[in-house]
């Protein structure tokens, strides 16, 4: 056993850390994968006879799903002709959701509150950002252990179910938690400034341009988002259902500021619906990998995609905390929608 460490390209998120390090161990020649997302690199520990490192990183990455190693650091690259288009789309994205919230035809979000509609469209950004990768990578791990045996379709439809009865069950355990705790005029205000803070990091990130942000994202602790992982490993007639459960723990920024919210709601079926929502926005995606392996990041335009996801959900963050300061009363109202 010898221990060789690569650079990896492509690294995002706590997600991406654990994706890493699940698709590496498959190679019945690597004993330990360890990924960091500081130093975006992995220390492998295998056998690799006398291969070169080149070789390695090469034959390794092919084992990937999201990422790729090499030998030396990629220098990251901010392509700025993409915030051209990204930026005016935001903007449109913005002046649709104000004239939508003036006709009263939508609510998406109301001052101090995350509505249902909120959470669906919060959804819908996770399921096509980086930091739903390794949720993608569940589907693909779970979809070739069945296939194997030629079963395609009902264990993908398990996942799914699962996933959103989960969603709603656990979101309402989370939401039922929370009223037994009062947490007042201060409490609130400082929930919905967590909440639009983590959001803002999340947005931040997608625009990746300052690489040092990834360090600030919140994350699930790792020992339970490996175990809820390592129920891949089964071939089970319910484990694409416990896959889907499972989700609700992973490393992702997004599921868990909603998760933080459903905290404050202090009931079962407003937290459980949050989560659904959230749930039911994340699912045309999950579908689309599930049944088709579709990526938006191997997408020539997913650049400009990320970027102007990321604005959205900046804006959506800079609502909230003005929302909780306005809340609390030290500023006036901004925004009357």
């Amino acid at each position: 056993m010898r221990t060789y460490t690569f650079c990896v390209n492509g690294m995002h998120c706590q997600s991406c850390v654990l994706l890493t390090e699940s698709e590496l161990v498959e190679d019945p020649r690597v004993s330990s994968a360890k990924s960091s997302l500081e130093t975006r690199s992995v220390v492998v520990c295998g056998d690799f006879g006398d291969a070169s490192l080149e070789d390695i990183a090469k034959e390794l990455s092919s084992l990937l799903s999201q990422h790729s190693l090499s030998t030396t650091r990629v220098a990251d690259k901010v392509n700025w002709n993409e915030f051209a288009i990204a930026i005016p789309i935001a903007l449109v994205f913005a002046f649709l959701f104000v004239l939508l919230q003036k006709l009263g035809i939508v609510n998406l979000v109301n001052t101090g509150n995350v509505t249902y509609g909120t959470a669906f469209v919060i959804g819908i950004i996770a399921s096509l950002s980086t930091c739903m990768a390794v949720v993608g990578g569940l589907v693909l791990s779970m979809s070739a252990t069945f296939a194997r045996e030629g079963d395609k379709v009902r264990p993908q439809v398990l996942f799914h179910i699962g996933r959103i009865i989960s969603f709603f069950i656990l979101g309402g355990v989370i939401g039922t938690v929370g009223a037994a705790f009062q947490l007042g005029v201060i409490g609130t205000f400082v929930l919905g400034l967590v909440i639009g803070l983590i959001m803002l990091v999340l947005g931040i990130n997608l625009l990746d341009v300052f690489p040092w942000t990834k360090r600030l994202q919140p994350s699930m602790p790792k020992f339970f988002s490996q175990r809820a992982l390592s129920v891949t490993k089964f071939n089970h007639t319910f484990t694409p259902a416990l896959v889907g459960i499972a989700t609700f723990f992973l490393p992702c920024g997004f599921t868990q500021s909603m998760q933080i919210y459903t905290l404050s709601t202090g009931s079962f079926l407003k937290g459980g619906l949050t989560m659904l929502a959230f749930a039911l926005g994340t699912l045309p995606v999950l579908a689309l990998v599930s049944f088709s392996s579709f990526s938006i990041k191997s997408s020539s335009r997913s650049g400009i995609f990320f970027k102007t996801a990321g604005l959205v959900v900046i804006m959506f963050a800079i609502f909230n905390i003005l929302s909780s300061l306005v809340a609390i009363g030290w500023i006036e109202p901004i925004f009357n929608f």
